[in-house]
């Protein structure tokens, strides 16, 4: 799914090209994306031969990155490569990704959108998987295995660029995201959780009321985004059915404009109202992680819709943080939608948008194909989505689970102190999701059963031809610029909301090649797919 255009774990890019669903446990041999892919031993009885390779990665809010992270240092022991973490902030990511791109200084190893594989790839950036297939049996297993991987990873010319990162197994119908809210305050006042938009708008003046200095909604930046937290992808899939500003819809398999639909205005005149009376924070647009989260903490605001996993942190950070923050507990509060449009979220899909390259500058390829090899082995995908058996998880029933240890969100120990399941290295997301939730507890389970009515299968990846890719390449940076400005200068106030001002937009957009992208996903999915 695009970001931003087409909404779609975060360190993902602004906008990345439609994406697929699969997952599974770890520990075991498999071969879907769900498990970790069936193995050829990447080690010898010979002392592996000593190299450095430089990986670029990103702080978080969990935790900075390590260069003697136990895991790696295990790693090392196998391999003989020591990694070398070229490290900044997770803010400066995506600039910094690009310019590396730009510049064809890429780091020997780094995860980037798939897009840019397919872009850049042939262009000698990054290095041509296909041409070592031979000399690395996990990575052919990982693409026989993965169709959808593999389509993601196509260029035009044919080559493989990037090795996509495996999200979730499609039957399950995992999924990330939740409406939450103060439970403490709302037990306090007695609120009502809401069910319709008009409800919500309610709750949130309630709370209002009774902190008039609050700004009780807030959402995490980018504003629409691959991980499908920002304010526009939230409100247009509520109040036009289509999850950002062009998605697939899920009722007709078809890629649609959200500014075609009649809910559109109705969604730009409900946030402004929010943004107008102070529901909304005024900043929302310009918020970074930390500012987010603080907001959260202080009880400056007390409502906003992000990944599920973290309500323990959350709490666990704002009770520490303050004495007077005691009692603060988070909740979920229902997913809702406008009279008529479905009331839906998408799964999980399996193959994610962010797949890992290889530089094709590396100074010796094959020795970074062994690595990669190694990687995508059982022994390696699981280091680097498990860790260390007995010190970052266990198996029960034959299954790996997590140590209890870390609690109901051991993505948080295991990023900081480990390199875990951290963004920007992590693998094979699905391995990891699944250990975790052997072990939730009976909130988190219970969050899981109340979301579950919610979510439906997650559209299949497509492959573009390289018209198409040109087309794309063309249009999409710069319609997702003019759709974020212009939807911000509507729901602040800067731009009236009218249906001249509504209708200059839509004419803009297809000047900009709205249509032409339409055109261009249908055309693909349905080639991709075999659909009449």
């Amino acid at each position: 799914m695009l970001g931003g255009l087409i909404a779609g774990c975060s360190g993902g890019g602004q906008v990345a090209a439609p994406s697929a669903p699969a997952k599974d446990a770890g520990g075991t041999t498999g071969t879907t994306g769900t498990t970790a892919p069936a193995t050829t031993p990447a080690t010898s009885s010979q002392p592996p031969k000593a190299v450095t390779f430089t990986w670029l990665a990103a702080n978080r809010v969990e935790g900075p990155v390590k260069q003697d992270w136990e895991t790696f240092k295990e790693i090392e022991k196998k391999t003989g490569v020591k990694i070398d973490f070229q490290v900044i902030s997770e803010e400066a990511l995506l600039e910094k990704r690009k310019i590396m791109i730009a510049t064809n200084t890429v780091t020997d190893f780094i995860l980037i959108p798939t897009q840019d594989g397919r872009d850049f790839g042939p262009e000698k950036v990054f290095l041509n998987l296909k041409n070592y297939l031979d000399k690395a049996p996990n990575i052919k297993k990982f693409f026989d295995a993965n169709p959808e991987a593999k389509a993601q990873a196509t260029a035009a010319d044919g080559g493989y660029y990037t090795m996509p990162v495996l999200e979730s197994d499609a039957s399950t119908k995992g999924f990330n995201y939740a409406w939450y809210t103060r439970k403490d305050l709302h037990d306090k006042y007695g609120l009502k959780a809401p069910t319709t938009l008009d409800e919500f708008y309610q709750y949130l003046k309630a709370l209002k009321d009774k902190h008039p200095d609050s700004y009780p909604l807030t959402f995490r930046t980018p504003l629409s985004n691959p991980n499908l937290t920002g304010i526009y992808t939230v409100f247009l899939r509520a109040f036009t059915g289509v999850e950002g500003f062009i998605n697939q819809t899920p009722d007709k398999d078809e890629y649609e404009f959200a500014g075609y639909h009649k809910g559109f205005k109705d969604s730009l005149l409900y946030m402004n109202k929010l943004y107008n009376e102070k529901l909304l924070e005024p900043e929302f647009a310009l918020l970074t992680t930390a500012q987010w989260e603080e907001r959260l903490l202080t009880g400056k605001s007390m409502v906003t819709y992000f990944w599920k996993a973290d309500f323990d942190p959350l709490i666990d950070k704002a009770r520490k943080a303050n004495a007077s923050n005691k009692d603060f507990e988070m909740n979920v509060i229902p997913q809702f939608a406008a009279d008529g449009i479905k009331n839906y979220q998408y799964a999980r899909p399996a193959v994610g948008v962010s797949g890992l390259a290889i530089s094709a500058n590396v100074k010796d390829k094959d020795a970074a194909i062994k690595f990669m090899d190694f990687l995508y082995s059982e022994e390696g995908t699981n280091y680097m989505s498990l860790g260390i058996l007995n010190k970052t998880y266990k198996m029960v029933d034959g299954k790996p689970r997590y140590m209890e240890e870390f609690g109901t969100s051991p993505y948080v120990p295991l990023r900081r102190d480990w390199g875990v399941w951290f963004p920007n290295v992590s693998i094979n997301n699905a391995i990891a999701r699944a250990a975790w939730e052997r072990g939730l507890d009976a909130k988190n389970k219970e969050i899981n059963t109340f979301y579950a009515k919610y979510i439906i299968d997650a559209p299949k990846s497509i492959v573009k031809n390289a018209d198409e890719q040109e087309i794309e390449k063309s249009k999409l940076n710069n319609l997702n610029k003019y759709f974020e400005q212009k939807m911000t200068e509507f729901v602040t106030g800067k731009t009236p909301i009218n249906d001249q001002t509504v209708n200059e937009f839509i004419d803009q957009s297809k000047k900009q090649g709205v249509d032409d992208l339409l055109k261009l996903y249908n055309a693909s999915y349905k080639r991709t797919y075999g659909v009449k």
